[in-house]
């Protein structure tokens, strides 16, 4: 049984009109309302602070509820890169990355905005694409039938053109969600 109780809210600017977002979450129980109990010195606990010195109240609305937690991070990560961050001339203060998204960087590279979080996003969805081939064939699969049943597999013209699946396979096992097959080169699911 999965644990449902995540929720995924905004906190919103009452003094705009529409109220806009100011920032995106997630949580469980009282979450959504902790910020406003003491706000830090960050972008969003100043923007509360500012509201609520103007004789405003910030407005907390939960956007969807009954969420897994992984279900809840794919939203809050989708919902930060459709607003934007305030220093990137988005809406949200959001500081944060969303888990998954580390902030390691090369110097001589550039990474648009928003490319991580969309990677990411991608890489959750082919996740679970995998899983649930996974999980429909018992007996298991190999990478050859995740790459060519799922459309993965690359024409490029280097030596091997799985390398996708291989990886995405390789994420599942080291989430437990799928195992070898004893000496086989087929992946069962952990996941029922």
């Amino acid at each position: 049984m999965f644990d449902t109780s995540y929720y995924v809210y905004a906190l919103k600017d009452p003094r705009t009109s529409p109220a806009m977002p100011f920032y995106i979450g997630k949580g469980t129980g009282t979450r959504s309302y902790d910020h406003l109990t003491r706000p830090d010195d960050s972008l969003k606990g100043k923007r509360i602070k500012e509201i609520t010195e103007s004789g405003s109240k910030v407005l907390v609305t939960r956007l969807v509820d009954s969420l897994t937690e992984e279900q809840a991070l794919k939203l809050e990560a989708e919902l930060i890169v459709a607003f934007g961050t305030v220093e990137t001339g988005g809406l949200l203060t959001n500081a944060v990355v969303p888990k998954g998204l580390g902030k390691k960087s090369r110097p001589l590279l550039t990474v648009p905005h928003g490319a991580k979080e969309k990677a990411q996003l991608g890489l959750s969805l082919l996740k679970e694409a995998v899983l649930e081939f996974a999980k429909a064939n018992p007996k298991g699969i190999t990478n050859s039938d995740t790459a060519s049943l799922l459309g993965l597999r690359s024409d490029y013209g280097g030596g091997s053109k799985d390398y996708l699946s291989y990886s995405i396979l390789g994420l599942l096992m080291r989430e437990g969600k799928l195992s070898h097959e004893g000496s086989s080169k087929r992946h069962v699911s952990q996941v029922i």
